[in-house]
């Protein structure tokens, strides 16, 4: 008896279809990385936080010169913004000493009044001038200017500090107060128009 015959579809079977079919199998099967193609399984992120995120990427210093030099810039941006609050009162960027209500209003205590402690230093060029003339009226004369000017600074700085310090215990009483008659004692010491941060206040303005 013939054996059974085989299906002509098992004897002209495509080999390559076999090899595809098995290749397809091993690839299901081995956990391969994902087709850039295929469907990602998790929704797309918007692009303004995909921009974000590049970015914060592409800014990560990754070594130490880099984080060296990004440190500089962050340094040197941040001066900038204490040089332009020291001109423009900014209370957000001005150095630690000059923060806070009670340091605010030392500063416009000083600058709503004429100070003679202001003008020190072009009194003390003019005495110094007359005390270098060889001529024995003028050096006492310049003598006795140094003294006159002097004692006029110490009771002038003595009237503010005890305004001020009225001021500072009835506007603030809870607020600490430590050096900031002081503070003001220095700032009367410069000129007006020399003052850091810059005056907020005209002369004769109430603070």
């Amino acid at each position: 008896m013939p054996p059974h015959p085989l299906p002509l579809g098992f004897v002209f079977r495509s080999r390559a279809k076999e090899e595809k079919a098995h290749a397809d199998k091993v690839s299901t099967d081995s956990p391969q990385p994902r087709d850039p193609q295929a469907p990602k399984g998790r929704p797309t992120p918007k692009r303004s936080a995909a921009q974000s995120q590049r970015r914060s990427v592409a800014h990560t210093p990754t070594t130490r010169r880099e984080a060296s030099k990004r440190q500089r810039d962050e340094r040197r941006a941040h001066m900038e913004k204490q040089r332009q609050a020291l001109a423009s009162g900014d209370e957000r960027y001005l150095p630690a000493r000059d923060k806070g209500p009670v340091r605010k209003l030392a500063r416009d205590f000083v600058d709503s009044r004429f100070c003679i402690a202001e003008f020190f230093l072009p009194l003390a060029v003019v005495i110094l001038v007359l005390s270098m003339v060889r001529v024995a009226q003028l050096q006492n004369v310049a003598l006795l200017a140094w003294l006159f000017v002097i004692v006029l600074i110490v009771l002038d700085s003595i009237g503010i500090a005890i305004r001020l310090k009225k001021q500072l215990n009835a506007r603030f009483p809870d607020e600490p107060k430590r050096g900031a008659v002081a503070y003001a004692l220095m700032r009367s010491l410069q000129m007006r128009r020399l003052r850091l941060p810059k005056p907020q206040v005209k002369r004769g303005e109430r603070p």
